[in-house]
């Protein structure tokens, strides 16, 4: 069985080193197993598991999500039913949060077409007004 070291293991699976780390640290990633020189190693099944959390969360999930997903893999009792409705869900709340960004683009380029060609004085400028107001409400809180 191929070993490999924490720096190994985070550039095949294409992660920063500290991100490897912080994997362990919040148990997305099981403590590493001992060779008799005390240096942790890793193997192919630890690979495919940091591959499984960064698949994870380029369909968006969250660390959090995927730690479920994780217990679920891995519990042979877990049937695909399961997981159709974690990624359900997943699907609800990014259509959710694409709506609030076109919102967001939407009122962003709003306060932008206001701005005239180098004819208005920062102070005058609507985006630095609109997010001004946005300062003065929670200064005021």
């Amino acid at each position: 069985m191929r070993t490999m070291k924490v720096s190994q293991l985070a550039r095949e699976a294409g992660i920063n080193l500290e991100t490897m780390r912080y994997y362990e640290r919040i148990g997305l990633m099981p403590k590493p197993k001992r060779q008799e020189s005390r240096y942790r190693y890793y193997d192919e099944s630890d690979l495919a598991r940091v591959r499984f959390i960064v698949r994870s969360k380029e369909l968006g999930f969250t660390l959090k999500e995927t730690k479920e997903l994780l217990s679920m893999r891995i519990d042979s009792e877990t049937i695909c039913e399961a997981m159709k409705e974690l990624a359900l869900r997943k699907v609800a709340d990014i259509r959710t949060r694409i709506k609030d960004l076109e919102s967001i683009a939407s009122h962003l380029q709003s306060l932008a077409n206001q701005c005239t060609d180098g004819e208005m004085s920062i102070e005058e400028c609507p985006i630095v007004n609109a997010l001004d107001e946005g300062w003065k409400k929670v200064e005021t809180l």
